[in-house]
């Protein structure tokens, strides 16, 4: 469903359990002889999607670098609060998430930015439940919002309108129907 640009993220050049993890890359990749497959030491990924992160279409990695490089990813929307993701099994099915915690330090407080979860379902239906359609309304819905200058603290600009989680939910729902 993407472009069939894979890069592997390691640093098989100083890990050993990199190494491993390359070499099952490069393994598998013969059964997927349609996806252009290159290789990167993670301390240039960081670097790459600061500064050209319109050339990777996905990345795979260990979940320690996928960690570190989705937080550096997630500076390019804006703020944490605007970056879905999600870790796939071989079906397709896997967990969909917003890259950021759960932010106990603002819970309860009418803070958060709901745009992430809202877009990692938009994910799920797109990649998890093959409902392209329905994502698609979800991210326009996103779109339309942002477009109408709503704004939550994480993100909020000169001449936009501020909103809390509890009212982001409710324009949102409303750009839905």
């Amino acid at each position: 469903k993407r472009t069939k640009k894979l890069c592997s993220v390691d640093k098989a050049n100083v890990l050993e359990v990199s190494q491993l993890w390359r070499d099952r890359v490069v393994a598998m990749a013969p059964n997927y002889p349609d996806v252009e497959l290159t290789h990167m030491y993670v301390d240039n990924a960081a670097m790459q999607l600061v500064r050209a992160p319109r050339q990777f279409d996905t990345i795979v990695t260990s979940n320690l670098f996928g960690d570190i490089l989705s937080d550096a990813a997630a500076m390019l929307t804006g703020s944490i609060g605007m970056l879905p993701s999600a870790s796939l099994g071989a079906t397709g099915l896997g967990v969909f998430e917003p890259v950021h915690g759960s932010a106990p330090d603002i819970a309860g407080k009418d803070l958060a930015n709901p745009l992430a979860q809202v877009l990692s379902t938009a994910m799920l239906l797109r990649y998890g439940l093959n409902q392209p359609a329905a994502a698609d309304r979800i991210e326009q819905a996103v779109l339309k919002v942002l477009d109408l200058g709503y704004r939550t603290g994480d993100i909020m600009s000169a001449d936009m309108t501020a909103v809390g989680c509890r009212e982001m939910g409710r324009v949102l729902i409303q750009a839905l129907e």
